[in-house]
């Protein structure tokens, strides 16, 4: 099938073909059509596999021109989705000059957004605190609201924003149609589906081996005393351009950017979500244009980060959950590019690890360091 096979409105369409794309994916040609008769809708699909668009699509089709009410929502776990989001939307909408689109999320003072808020927005995209900060102010008002979907469902829900999503839906009263995406159908996830949707269509889209990146999975076992130096030492003896370093806490973050700046002299910065937004967006913004060679980051932080050349991930911990691990890795090989991921294990760990990689269906190369501190694969 392609885009011009599903009859999509001529400005749609003409966006749609600006933006690169002629066929498309699995999930928004499953997606696209339940969602534009007006089904509600549960899509579990892998990350990068083309949502926004899935979803997106339909929303600007059911949007009321000539109403300046807010008819739309979409809800997304971080500040840095949520943008990314909102920037694809405008992409969709870009021959509708009449829509207007909104994004609220935390991290910058909230009057900041009131000047978009005053435009009357159709659709408003948001993290769900914020969005309930601005239902308290009176700035947004959900009562005209249609539609609404959840983006990483799964994730939004992990994160603690249960209780903070289920307030929202409990505040659509004229709610017709919910749609949620997630990478995996959590207990919570099955939960909200029950609890708020009406007979929804329910699609899965599988991971797709035959274009699966590219990429070559090495497992390190090391040491407390060991680990800041072989981060260091893989980095410099690959000579990579530009890393991604994943950490399961804010703190180890700040400590392991600061160590790799201090002692080794290496140029990192560190991204969490203590940081302000303006402080994140100049640290994103310098790594994608190439101007930060190391990004060292939690699995949450890093959420919206959409960068193709990333030589290398290096798992500095184990990661929490099996799904982290393959979001993590995913961060390279883009593009039909190769790439490399390390994973740094304690021996402690190991059995945690081996589980991960099989239930993950990934295989790593054992490697160690010899006593001259070169790398050695131990195929």
């Amino acid at each position: 099938m392609r885009y011009s096979e599903m009859n999509l409105p001529p400005e749609i369409l003409k966006a749609v073909e600006a933006m690169g794309f002629v066929e498309p994916t699995e999930v928004q040609a499953k997606a696209i059509p339940p969602m534009v008769e007006g089904h509600d809708l549960v899509a579990k699909a892998p990350t990068g596999t083309g949502k926004t668009c899935a979803f997106g699509i339909p929303l600007l089709m059911g949007l009321e021109p000539e109403s300046d009410k807010l008819q739309a929502l979409v809800l997304a776990p971080t500040r840095e989705l949520a943008q990314q989001i909102t920037d694809d939307l405008g992409d969709l909408a870009r021959f509708t000059p009449w829509v207007r689109i909104a994004c609220v999320y935390g991290g910058e003072p909230i009057r900041r957004q009131f000047s978009q808020l005053n435009k009357k927005p159709q659709i408003v995209v948001a993290t769900p605190g914020r969005l309930l900060d601005h239902v308290q102010r009176k700035s947004i008002r959900l009562g005209d609201v249609t539609r609404i979907v959840l983006d990483e469902a799964d994730e939004m829900l992990d994160m603690g924003f249960y209780k903070d999503v289920t307030k929202i839906l409990d505040s659509l009263k004229n709610k017709q149609q919910m749609g949620m995406f997630s990478a995996t159908m959590s207990r919570p996830v099955m939960d909200i589906s029950w609890l708020y949707q009406r007979d929804p269509v329910e699609i899965v889209v599988e991971p797709v081996k035959a274009s699966a990146p590219n990429i070559t999975q090495y497992a390190l076992l090391t040491t407390g005393w060991d680990k800041l130096a072989n981060v260091a030492d893989i980095i410099t003896q690959h000579d990579y351009d530009r890393v991604m370093i994943f950490c399961n806490t804010k703190y180890t973050t700040q400590m392991l950017a600061g160590q790799l700046i201090e002692h080794r002299g290496l140029d990192a910065e560190c991204l969490h979500g203590d940081l302000a937004q303006k402080e994140r967006n100049k640290i994103m913004s310098d790594f994608k244009e190439g101007k930060l060679r190391i990004l060292v980051s939690t699995d949450v932080a890093a959420r919206g980060i959409d960068v193709d050349d990333v030589d290398a991930v290096i798992n500095y911990d184990v990661p929490t959950s099996n799904e982290y691990y393959t979001h993590r890795i995913g961060r390279t090989g883009r593009a039909k590019k190769t790439g490399e991921a390390y994973l740094l294990y304690m021996e402690e760990e190991e059995r945690r690890m081996e589980e991960m990689l099989r239930l993950t269906g990934n295989t790593a190369i054992s490697a160690h360091f010899d006593e001259n501190r070169n790398f050695i694969r131990e195929e």
